[in-house]
C-alpha cells in the first residue's frame, strides 16, 4: 500500500534529518527485476555496531540520542510496515561518518 510505504520512508527520512546536524542526506532508488531498493543515506553521527540491531525495537532509544525529540517508535513502525509489504530494511552505519538505511520492496 503506497500510503504506508510512504509513511515508512517518512520515518526514516525524519530520522536522517534529526541526526544530521551538518552534512547531507541523499535518497536514491534502484529498480531490479524482482524488487526495488530505496537508500536513505546521511552524513550524521552514525550508529555504533552494537546498537544497529536494537534500533528497530519498539521504544528503543540510544543513550547517545536522548537529547533529540522522539519516543523510539519510528524505525520500529517502518520495519513493521515494510515487512507487511513483503520487504525488509537493512542499516549500514559507521559512527562519526553516517548511516544508510536500505529498503527492499518486491515489485
Amino acid at each position: 500500500d503506497f500510503k504506508w510505504t510512504a509513511e515508512a520512508l517518512a520515518n526514516i527520512v525524519d530520522n536522517a534529518i534529526k541526526y544530521t546536524e551538518h552534512g547531507t542526506i541523499t535518497i536514491s532508488a534502484v529498480s531490479y527485476e524482482m524488487f526495488a531498493r530505496i537508500d536513505i543515506s546521511d552524513t550524521g553521527s552514525g550508529i555504533p555496531e552494537s546498537e544497529q540491531a536494537k534500533i528497530f525495537a519498539r521504544f528503543y532509544r540510544s543513550n547517545s540520542v536522548q537529547k533529540q525529540e522522539g519516543v523510539g517508535i519510528g524505525l520500529y513502525l517502518a520495519r513493521q510496515i515494510i515487512s507487511g509489504e513483503g520487504g525488509y530494511i537493512k542499516v549500514a552505519s559507521v559512527p562519526g561518518k553516517g548511516s544508510t538505511f536500505s529498503i527492499f520492496l518486491p515489485k
